[in-house]
This record gives structure tokens, C-alpha cells and sequence, in this order.
């Protein structure tokens, strides 16, 4: 399963000793030995106070005043979640020290994310052993979750909820259905793990609009809980789902979007302009998949793309991966953009993009869909 957490917190502040709560771990319960079918989204909350209700019905930004960073509603439910997330599939993936990844987290905390993204599939299991450790040392709260058929969901969150320590979480994603199990019997699991009070909320992640609705559907046909999210991949190069299936989900039922991937695994930030450097993610082995998408046709054409987009983001004086975060928050039904970075300076730069979306106006929109040339056609401009 996946997790994430975020804090629930909108006004978040930099932390100051002895401002938060200490949370205590969870009772040693036997830890699931049941392959990982959901991602769980757990939100770091600084205070034990309900959700925040005042913004259900609509998507407007809220901006800390300390932090810069913007806050979004989940879909339309009641909680709250910083535009930019940070995802601990490159961070903690096995590739960094428990020392950079406590750098990286403490980076994105005080720069206001509350939205951590995890699975239990992430280095075995070490990812959430990490992230739940940091949040301890730290003594922030956190809530996490987990499964798909329903043991696997229960067992899962049980065992995820073990290994960061943690008491429950605000979300969790499951991720796409097998054929195997029906879903009525997902829609169950989640709405079960909700009552039991592991888990606040529930989305899913890389499902079809379709898969989406029978779920949704389900829920209110045995008076179940539907889900309020959706995780999908969100880039220059990656653009139909999101802008053509998703928004007519959101506008219907509510489903919001946390979009990962922004940067294309790494291949929007320009590095691979003159093929594979030794030291890129793309060298390595298990990435060879990577490697043959960049060295491409289609991969090529993409560079020359990004050159021109390069110019853009000088105009606007910020780098090429800044652009690219901006532009995937200009659109209005993503909740949350999950950034992956495996050093401190790569973090801090990505989050520079919160300055960037002001900038995001229509004129500049319309020349990036001009050189990207690939932009769905849709019933409706979702722009701002």
C-alpha cells in the first residue's frame, strides 16, 4: 500500500521546541507479511483539532504567512494539503543516507509541506521504518494507511501503521483494482479501516475514470464511503488524464488529484540534453526502461522541447523544473504535486516553484501548450 500524510494544520508555522505534541507509538502488533496493494497517504497534524470545514466547497488557495506555501483542499473534502508534496520514492528509495532523508524532510516540514508520500513496496519496507523514525525524533504527528482485497488492506495499514509508528492516518490510496478482486469488496476494506479510525479518508491511485465511478457508485448504493482522490501522473509530456477524464470527475463527485512525477522522472529537468550522464538515475540498471525513452525518437523531440521551455522559464527567472511544478498547479482540480528529491539543494529548489505560480498567466500557459504541442482537446479551459 501507499501512504502519504500531510498535516491538517493549514496555517502551518516553521516548528519551534517544544511546539508540538509527542506522539506515542503504536502497541507492537504482528506486522503484515501481505504484498503491498495500496499506497497510503498519512497527514502530519500539529494540533488534535477536527478538519477544517470552512473551505469544503471550493479549491481556492490559502497561503501561510511565514511559509509561502499554498494550501489546497483534498477534492472536495474538508482537509487541507500543501500544493507540494514530497514523495519518498526517490528519497528514501535506498539511494540516500537516513541522515540526507531526515535533511530532506525537515527541508520540506519547515517550508510548510505536510503532504508525505510512502509505500510499504519502497526498499522493503525501509522507507516507512525511515519516515516513521524521523517523525518521532522530531516529535511531529502523522496518521498513515494501507491494502486491496480486504485482508491485505487491514493487514497492510496495520502493518504500515507499525512500522512509522503512527496511530492512523488521514488518507490512503489504493492502488489500481486486479480483476481478482470486486469492488464492492475494496470499497468495504476502505470505508472499514475509516470506522475503525485508521484512516480519515480514502483515494486511489492510477485508476481509470471508470474504475473511479463504479467505486464511487458502490459507495452510495450499500451507503459506503466513496474516495476523494485520485494519484495520477502529471507533466509537460503527460497531460490527458488529468486535464480531459479527471476534471469532469472532480466537478461530479468531488475527486481531486495528487499528480506525481512532475519532472518526468528526472527528464524534465534538462540534465539529459546531451544523452545519459554516469551519475543520472537513468545509468542504472534497474532504470534502463528510462534510458530507452530518453535515447528515443520521441525522447529526443522532447529535449528540443524542453530547450524552448527553457526560455520561458528565464523570462520568468526561474529554472526549467520550477516551471514545470508551476504549471502543474495552475490546474484548478490538483490538490497536490508530489516532488521527488534525493538532495537538499534539488528540494529547495523544487519548492521554489510556489513563487513561480503567480506568474502561471493565460498568455504564459498559452506559449508552453504552443511548443508542447500535445495539449487534449476538452469540453472546458480548466486554467485559473
Amino acid at each position: 500500500m501507499q501512504v502519504s500524510f500531510a498535516c491538517t494544520d493549514h496555517g502551518l508555522k516553521a516548528p519551534r521546541n517544544g511546539e508540538h505534541s509527542k506522539q506515542n507509538a503504536t502497541s507492537p502488533n504482528t506486522a503484515s507479511q501481505a504484498r503491498a496493494r495500496f499506497r497510503t497517504v498519512a497527514l502530519i497534524a500539529r494540533s488534535l483539532g477536527s478538519f477544517t470545514h470552512r473551505y469544503h466547497h471550493n479549491l481556492k488557495e490559502s497561503t501561510a504567512k511565514l511559509t509561502g506555501m499554498k494550501y489546497r483542499n483534498l477534492g472536495k473534502s474538508g482537509l487541507r494539503v500543501s500544493c507540494l508534496g514530497l514523495g519518498t520514492w526517490v528519497t528514501f528509495g535506498g539511494q540516500i543516507s537516513d541522515e540526507v532523508a531526515e535533511q530532506l524532510m525537515t527541508i520540506a516540514y519547515e517550508s510548510g509541506v505536510n503532504l508525505f508520500d510512502t509505500a510499504e513496496v519502497y526498499s522493503g519496507g525501509k522507507a516507512e521504518i525511515i519516515l516513521g523514525n524521523i517523525i518521532k525524533k522530531k516529535c511531529w504527528r502523522a496518521e498513515t494507511e494501507r491494502g486491496l482485497n480486504r485482508k491485505h488492506i487491514i493487514e497492510g495499514l496495520k502493518g504500515s501503521l507499525q512500522r512509522m509508528q503512527l496511530e492512523y492516518v488521514d488518507v490512503v490510496f489504493a492502488n489500481r483494482p486486479d480483476s481478482n478482486t470486486p469492488m464492492e469488496e475494496i470499497v468495504r476494506a476502505m470505508t472499514h479501516v475509516i470506522n475503525q479510525g485508521m484512516s480519515m479518508y480514502w483515494g486511489t491511485s492510477r485508476w481509470s475514470a471508470m474504475e473511479i465511478m463504479e467505486a464511487y457508485s458502490v459507495a452510495r448504493q450499500f451507503n459506503l464511503i466513496p474516495p476523494v482522490c485520485e494519484q495520477a501522473e502529471y507533466h509537460f509530456f503527460q497531460r490527458d488524464k488529468v486535464e480531459t477524464q479527471l476534471p469532469e470527475l472532480y466537478h461530479k463527485i468531488g475527486v481531486g488529484v495528487v499528480s506525481w512525477s512532475p519532472l518526468a522522472c528526472g527528464i524534465i529537468t534538462g540534465k539529459y540534453e546531451n544523452g545519459v550522464p554516469e551519475s543520472s538515475r537513468a545509468s542504472m540498471k534497474p532504470y534502463q526502461w528510462l534510458r530507452e525513452k530518453i535515447m528515443s525518437e520521441d525522447g529526443r523531440k522532447q529535449q528540443a522541447k524542453l530547450k524552448e521551455l527553457a526560455h520561458i522559464a528565464e523570462k520568468l527567472g526561474c529554472t526549467l523544473p520550477q516551471l514545470a511544478i508551476a504549471w502543474c498547479l495552475r490546474n484548478e482540480g490538483v490538490s497536490s504535486v508530489l516532488l521527488g528529491s534525493s538532495n537538499p539543494s534539488q528540494l529547495t529548489e523544487n519548492l521554489g516553484a510556489i513563487q513561480v505560480i503567480p506568474k502561471m498567466t493565460a498568455g504564459i500557459a498559452t506559449e508552453v501548450d504552443h511548443i508542447l504541442g500535445n495539449r487534449p482537446h476538452s469540453k472546458k479551459d480548466y486554467h485559473h
